[in-house]
């Protein structure tokens, strides 16, 4: 089935209290920031957000932290934003870290459907307390349990009326693997083309795991 084709606050108004929530980017690079702004206006909270980090400082999902909107944030590095820090002191916001590449490999299975998978990244620290471990070939591995979730607010570059993505540059890293592994995914995009005009070798993200198409207003 092609992809729906919404306003930003149609797009949200999809997205319960309480709801898991994956978001692209890497700092602000290929965040879905208009999706975020509109998740700002609106009054869903109680969010777990799985995102390489929470935005920065009054920024991206820095925003919907200072609002109080999340209750939760799995990621890789959040010393980028010290309100994280903060409110993780203050019992405000739970915290959990994982290796940057456990985290990417967690959403790339969880979107291929495997429940869970070992490595030996973290094996013998703090990472692995409380998980399951084994010896392979004399090696410590972890096992670590892969990511889904409810929803995926995601970036493109470009979407064809199907709701097939290409993506620029940088801006693209987890957002593919995040479409993948979501129940919905809302896509943000720059630029909205006919069918047939996406050179089908570039497309990376393909319509069939994408459910909704917003075209952000650019400004000039």
């Amino acid at each position: 089935m092609p992809a729906k084709f919404m306003t930003a606050k149609e797009a949200i108004a999809l997205i319960p209290n309480g709801a898991s929530m994956m978001v692209g980017g890497f700092g602000l690079s290929g965040q879905p920031m208009t999706l975020i702004d509109a998740l700002l206006e609106s009054d869903v909270c109680d969010l777990t957000v799985i995102s390489n980090n929470v935005g920065q400082q009054g920024q991206g999902l820095g925003k919907l932290l200072l609002k109080d909107r999340l209750r939760k944030a799995i990621g890789t590095y959040f010393t980028s934003n010290p309100d994280v820090l903060r409110y993780q002191r203050e019992g405000k916001l739970e915290v959990q870290l994982l290796p940057q590449g456990t985290f990417s490999e967690a959403i790339r299975l969880g979107g291929s459907g495997i429940a869970a998978f070992y490595t030996p990244t973290g094996a013998g620290t703090l990472l692995a307390e409380g998980k399951e471990t084994k010896l392979f070939d004399g090696r410590e591995y972890v096992l670590e349990r892969s990511l889904r979730a409810d929803i995926a607010l995601i970036k493109a570059y470009k979407a064809d009326r199907y709701g097939n993505l290409i993506y620029y540059k940088t801006a693209r890293n987890f957002n593919p693997l995040m479409a993948m592994a979501a129940d919905l995914t809302i896509a943000e995009v720059d630029e909205v083309v006919e069918i047939g005009e996406l050179d089908p070798e570039k497309i990376v993200t393909p319509h069939l795991f994408v459910d909704v198409v917003v075209c952000r207003e650019v400004s000039v």
